[in-house]
Order: C-alpha cells, then structure tokens, then sequence
C-alpha cells in the first residue's frame, strides 16, 4: 500500500507537517519600536510663557522641527531659536545603541508628547526608554549635572546571593567604560547587565564623574532590588539581573557590540517573515497534495470528498 494511499492518515501527517512549520514564526525578533517611545518620566517647569503673539510658540515649534529632522543623521543635537528674551534652546539624545532610523522615530514622537504632557511651559524634559528632548527660555534656572531626576528600581530584592558583588563589578566597569566609550557603554557581567550614557556635550572626565555619581544613587536608593534605572540631569545608568543568564538582544560589551546584537534581531525579523511565508507556502502545497491524492481515488469517493472541501471553503452544503 502506497504513501498515498489512506486519505484520513495522510491529512493528519499534512497537518503535523504543517504545524512543525509555523512553529518557527516564533522567534524572537529585536526590540520594537513601541518599546523605545514607551514613557520613562516627564519634568514640566511650573510657570507657562505668556504669548498673546505667539513668538514663544513659534520658537518652540521651529526648535522641535530642527530637533526632528536632526535625528535621522545624529544621536545628539543642541540648538537655539529666536532671539533675545525670546530664545529658546533644546537638545535631544538617543540611546547609543540605537540605529538612526530608530533614532528619528524616538525623536518624532517627542514634540507632540512633550505638548500633551506639558503644554507651554518654560522648560520641559521628556524622556523615553530610546531617547529624550529638553528644552527651555532664556534665563532659565540652571541645575547641576549631577542632579538626580528620576530614579526606579525593581520590586524583587535578590540579596544574599553574591548579587551585590556582582552588580558592584559591573558598576566599576560601567564608570570606566563611559569615559573609554566617549559617554557610552554598555556591558554584562555574570547576569548583570549595565548600561549608562553621558548627554552628548559632556566632557569624558565629566561624564565619569557623573557615571560616578548614579552608581552611588543606584547603590543607595536600589540597595538589592534586582533592576534599577537611574537619570541625572546630565547622565543616567541602568541595570538588570538575570539568574537564568543575560537575553541575547541584550547582552554586549560596547557600543559597537550593541550595534550588532541589533543587527542580529533584524536577521532574526527577517528570518521569522521568510519562514512564515515558507509556512503558508508549504501549507498550499499540502493542501493541493491532498486534493490530487482524493481526486486519483475512484470517482465517486474522491469527487465527494472534493466537494465536500470546496464546500467547506465557500460556506456552502453538499
């Protein structure tokens, strides 16, 4: 009796066939961008600009589409518009380890944020997980660099399990790396994964000792919370633990190395899309296997089945 001969057992190892496909439609791909716009935190100056002309508006709408438009060539960008009292200056910074592209889809999202979350303030600072905008009018107060915005840390406490130790050397790591990375880096040490950046026109000394100075912040506020994400006014750090081993996508040594784990999660994107299409692909060619197997049956039992099929696919009776 021949492989095709049985069309029940047949149909049943088509469908097996099939599933064993679209199985690979499950790897995991790089990070979205709905993960780099999610909002971090928001600092909205109290007092709002009159502006019964609308120059301060103006101004802060040309600054934003100066920002924008930067951001799809560069990772850090500062500018001014207006003029005098009207003067407004603003920057933006992306994560280092973003590409450009990802770049400017942060940086887009921002003027309209910044808007709905602060309105016409004279300073806004909005920040996301990828990126974040800061403005303000001439004449604003002026805060330290090491001025601590910002600070959360995971609810799991993982002491007693030399996780400190471990969190710690990473720290030590981190504070030279960013001076050596030119204000950023990013690394892992047994399950802890760190990462910290400098704002763009900070100085490599500056930037350590600011690097410096959240380590201390993480180390005091966190204690041993298992995560913990830490903004200064001019740097900011992060860090995680992972018992079951650092995630592929975020384990790296540099900013390089960060580049090419994200060019590995778009190989893994684009492998998922080809093998899914392979999958519809080969669940047609099942199907029409199947059809042929019925039809070279006897007449009467392989055109029943047949209509039966198409029957079942126009959502019609036989």
């Amino acid at each position: 009796m021949g492989f095709l001969s049985n069309p029940v057992s047949n149909f049943s190892l088509y469908l097996l066939l099939f599933f064993f496909l679209i199985s690979f439609e499950l790897i995991p791909v790089a990070q979205s961008a709905s993960d780099i716009t999610s909002l971090v935190y928001k600092g909205c100056a109290k007092q709002t600009f009159s502006d019964p002309t609308g120059v301060y508006s103006q101004a802060l709408s040309a600054l934003f589409g100066s920002l924008v438009q930067q951001s799809s060539k560069a990772k850090f960008f500062k500018t001014n518009t207006g003029s005098g009292q009207t003067t407004i200056s603003g920057l933006f910074q992306c994560r280092g380890d973003l590409s450009n592209s990802d770049c400017y889809t942060c940086v887009s999202k921002l003027p309209q944020m910044s808007d709905n979350l602060c309105g016409k303030t004279i300073a806004a600072r909005v920040q996301l997980i990828g990126c974040y905008i800061l403005y303000e009018i001439s004449g604003f107060a002026q805060i330290s660099g090491m001025e601590m915005l910002y600070k959360t840390c995971g609810g799991t406490n993982v002491a007693g399990s030399g996780f400190e130790e471990r969190r710690d050397t990473a720290f030590s790591v981190l504070e030279n790396g960013v001076v050596s990375g030119h204000g950023f880096y990013t690394t892992n040490y047994q399950q802890v994964y760190v990462l910290g950046q400098c704002q763009g026109d900070v100085g490599d000394s500056d930037c350590g000792e600011c690097m410096k100075s959240g380590v201390q912040r993480a180390q005091v506020e966190c204690g041993s919370a298992i995560s913990g994400q830490v903004y200064l006014h001019k740097c900011f750090l992060s860090y995680s633990y992972y018992p079951n081993g650092v995630p592929r996508r975020s384990s790296s040594s540099s900013s390089s190395s960060s580049s090419s784990s994200s060019g590995s999660g778009n190989t893994g994107k684009t492998v998922a899309i080809i093998l899914g299409g392979a999958a519809g692909v080969g669940f047609l060619v099942i199907f029409l296997l199947f059809a042929r197997n019925l039809m070279k049956k006897h007449d009467g039992i392989g055109n029943t089945w047949v209509l039966k099929i198409a029957s079942f696919f126009k959502g019609g009776d036989t």
